[in-house]
């Protein structure tokens, strides 16, 4: 990992006694340390680049810096730490909550464009001081009543599953119970995101302003990440007027019906007597993933399927009704009032991009817009995930850590994944059961990030 005078911390690693904590996952007893470093080695394989880790010591106060790449090769960073994780404090009372405080710095040239990169401005979170009435109060709290201090019978024990995979999976199978290594909790973890129902629907939009970007491809994928996983109803939409391609892309139904076909159905639809079963007359049943498509119409004119927002919005509220999950597919046109509307109804923002620069510029052009537009807008650019495709199999590694660097080093989205070059995510209806592994997992690795916004 290259030095450089700013450094984007992506993972935060805490030793306390004889536990080790990064995010939700803490590694214990001998190997609490093999399996810390296993585990980022894991995260570097998946994303194509190393990760860089600040590690603190909560008895000596000692923070140390250093990254863990693909191959389990450790480093040591030296530069002023930009992002990840604060160091929560030893619990004593509740804390307060941060108030954000608006960025004042702007990213002035583009790392695709010009050689001199500058990295980009980033939010500074300043900690809610209480207030002397808010102590005084606090202070003089009756004392906890002892039913408050009983710990309850119920107290919830998680019992860890025996390894599965690999050569630790091969002993567990023979009677000799193996706890998973750090790459199969990980994985576990994956699937434990991908696998949630959330309350109420959720909306998830693939956009980049150039097309061949990848949308329709992420879009496809990561709807049967999320339809296999969860088994929720649902559906991916293609919101585009001009030649979209998602139902070239995906299997079709014994009908030939589009959103156009829809359209004059939308009243009954919505009203009391529709059921689920009803949108078969329009959707186009994927039946080895289990989700829905409801298909663009290329081979008319972008003039015959222009409408405005409140269709969208329609179209929408009909999706949500039969669907957990929404996932749309987006045009190249971000001023067009089908995709505005349909940004305007996500919840979670996907930004596709190949490794070439051009497609990457764009990318990133369209993340920090959104975030100038403030409000919503910037909430979405700060929580997207972006996934960067390798297109060919000529691209190089490096070219691959390269453009994820300069993402995170420009504070640009929350996650940016990659997912590896692999010949049948080329073919025109993606069978995703014959893909290499090393390509699923990293569409598994892509839906978590993308579940974990919703």
């Amino acid at each position: 990992m290259p030095n450089s005078n700013t450094v984007h911390v992506d993972y935060t690693l805490i030793a306390d006694a004889g536990t080790l904590t990064i995010g939700d996952t803490a590694f214990t007893g001998e190997t609490a340390y093999q399996d810390a470093m296993e585990w980022l080695r894991a995260v570097a394989g998946n994303v194509g680049s190393a990760v860089v880790v600040r590690s603190h010591d909560r008895n000596t106060g000692q923070d140390t810096l250093f990254s863990v790449d693909g191959h389990g090769a450790i480093a040591p960073v030296t530069g002023t730490v930009h992002g990840g994780l604060d160091i929560p404090p030893v619990p004593t009372t509740p804390a307060a909550a941060p108030v954000i405080a608006p960025s004042t710095a702007e990213r002035t040239e583009s790392p695709w464009i010009t050689a001199a990169t500058e990295s980009g401005g980033q939010e500074a979170a300043t900690p809610l001081t209480p207030s002397t009435s808010t102590t005084a109060a606090t202070a003089e709290e009756s004392p906890v009543t002892r039913r408050e201090a009983r710990q309850s019978f119920l107290t919830q024990e998680t019992v860890e599953e025996p390894a599965k995979q690999g050569f630790r999976g091969l002993l567990a199978r023979m009677g000799i119970k193996v706890s998973p290594s750090a790459a199969e909790r990980l994985y576990r973890e994956w699937v434990h995101l991908v696998s949630q129902h959330h309350v109420g629907p959720r909306t998830i939009m693939f956009a980049n302003g150039k097309g061949g970007a990848g949308k329709t491809l992420a879009a496809v994928c990561l709807a049967i990440i999320l339809a296999r996983y969860s088994g929720a109803p649902t559906v991916a939409w293609d919101n585009n007027q001009t030649r979209g391609t998602l139902g070239w892309s995906t299997e079709s139904a014994r009908h030939d019906a589009s959103v156009l076909d829809l359209l004059p159905d939308i009243d009954r639809l919505l009203g009391t007597d529709a059921q689920s079963a009803d949108m078969a007359s329009y959707v186009h049943h994927q039946t080895r993933d289990r989700y829905d498509v409801l298909k663009s119409k290329p081979d008319v004119l972008a003039s015959a399927q222009r409408f405005g927002a409140e269709t969208v919005d329609r179209v929408h509220k009909v999706l949500t009704k039969f669907y957990r999950l929404v996932l749309i597919d987006s045009g190249n046109d971000e001023t067009d009032p089908m995709w505005l509307a349909g940004l305007d109804r996500t919840d979670q923002l996907v930004v596709p991009t190949t490794t070439d620069d051009k497609w990457c510029e764009s990318a990133a052009l369209l993340l920090e817009e959104l975030v100038k537009a403030g409000g919503r807008y910037r909430e979405l650019a700060e929580n997207a995930v972006v996934i960067v495709g390798v297109e060919t199999s000529d691209v190089s590694r490096a070219k691959v850590a390269e453009q994820v660097r300069r993402f995170k080093d420009a504070g640009l989205g929350r996650d940016v994944l990659t997912i590896p070059y692999d010949a049948g995510l080329k073919a025109r209806v993606i069978n995703f059961d014959a893909l290499q592994e090393p390509t699923k997992l990293a569409w598994l690795a892509a839906g978590a990030a993308v579940a974990k916004g919703l």
